[in-house]
């Protein structure tokens, strides 16, 4: 075919010798110079090129009011210094000198505070019936990226709520530098006691790790640690239901020595374990057989919160996830409005709070379910 005129042939050489550079643009060794356009890219684990996150350089931060979360004090006129991800120096605008060549940012009046770490998120929620794997990804990483806005800038996820070891392809990403998230930790698909007799039909590759003995437990630590997760999220405990005197009554899940088995393990292999658990026996056996947290725990009383003091274990009772008003509605439904939840557990917590010795973690609990990610500092 003739080309109608000289620009239009120009047009299609050059077209063409862009084509074969790309087509030519091999990454090669890590010595190899970078023959495409721009800066040499960063490559993720897939092999893929990305723009690399600019070089770390020294920012300073001027700001009207700033909370000293250690004194507690509001103090005036202060200065932040970071130099990449690190924060180097603090203090009045008088006392902090400021680099040459360092990037200001003027915040006039408005009030900063240490970034806010939330230790009991869940980005993914469990996927409706024919919602994709990519679906539920997007959604996770709007519900960290609304975290990140609100000030959070470190997030514990305590499982991906069936949707596999998906939570791990996040941090990865955030730690590559592909997307913006807090500093993230996971914990994959979390373990749950399936019964001692395994089921019959196939479980979902995607849904909480099933184990019926000691050795399923020990198997199911491994294959969490071998896909990368950084805590162990495990399920001592299940339902809570009030019986007609009024007595709360919490279901128990593994065996001790299975719950054992699956702590040590964990151990063992230099990983955390989390237990959700909300009462009763379950309870009882997550403190005696040593999870390194305990989350939520409704019924917490003085001897296992005393126990967990001496044992160094820590206390993360998601208060703002389990005070909501749909407790309240369950509760009436379920007791004709007889009992209630809120109030056992308001007092565990304050119990907790003021026994010497216990560490009391902050987590939400958020899961983008019964509230929005972003708005639990509130």
């Amino acid at each position: 075919m003739r080309c109608k005129s000289k620009s239009a042939a120009l047009g299609a050489v050059a077209t063409t010798m862009l084509a074969t550079a790309l087509w030519a643009q091999e990454p090669g060794g890590a010595g190899a110079p970078w023959r495409g356009a721009g800066a040499r890219p960063c490559f993720g684990s897939d092999g893929g090129s990305f723009q690399c996150r600019p070089a770390p350089g020294v920012t300073a931060l001027r700001a009207g009011r700033l909370l000293d979360s250690r004194s507690g004090e509001l103090r005036t006129n202060q200065i932040v210094l970071i130099a990449g991800e690190r924060i180097t120096e603090v203090g009045a605008e008088a006392q902090v000198r400021i680099p040459a060549d360092a990037r200001v940012i003027d915040l006039g009046d408005a009030t900063i505070l240490p970034g806010l770490i939330d230790a009991h998120t869940h980005m993914f929620n469990y996927p409706k019936p024919g919602m994709s794997r990519e679906t539920s990804t997007l959604i996770a990483i709007h519900n960290l990226q609304a975290d990140l806005r609100a000030g959070f800038t470190a997030a514990r996820d305590m499982s991906s709520h069936g949707n596999g070891y998906a939570d791990i392809d996040i941090r990865n990403a955030i730690n590559e530098g592909r997307i913006d998230g807090p500093r993230f930790q996971v914990a994959g698909r979390g373990i749950a006691w399936g019964g001692a007799t395994p089921a019959v039909t196939p479980t979902n590759p995607l849904a909480g790790m099933r184990i019926h003995a000691e050795d399923d437990a020990r198997a199911a630590v491994r294959e969490h640690v071998e896909r990368g997760v950084d805590w162990i999220k495990l399920y001592p405990g299940g339902a809570y239901a009030f019986l007609a005197s009024g007595e709360a009554k919490y279901v128990m899940t593994y065996p001790l020595p299975v719950l054992q088995a699956l702590i040590d393990e964990a151990h063992r292999l230099g990983r955390k374990t989390a237990c959700h658990v909300l009462g009763g026996e379950g309870q009882k056996n997550a403190i005696v057989a040593g999870c390194d947290t305990v989350e939520h725990a409704f019924d917490l009383n003085q001897e296992h919160a005393d126990l967990m003091a001496a044992k160094g274990l820590a206390y993360d009772p998601t208060l703002v996830r389990y005070t909501e008003p749909y407790m309240d509605d369950n509760d009436n439904k379920n007791t004709g409005g007889k009992y209630r939840m809120i109030p056992i557990f308001e007092k565990a917590v304050a119990m907790a709070a003021a026994t010497k010795g216990l560490k009391v973690m902050i987590g939400s609990g958020v899961d983008g379910s019964t509230f929005p990610h972003g708005t639990q500092a509130l």
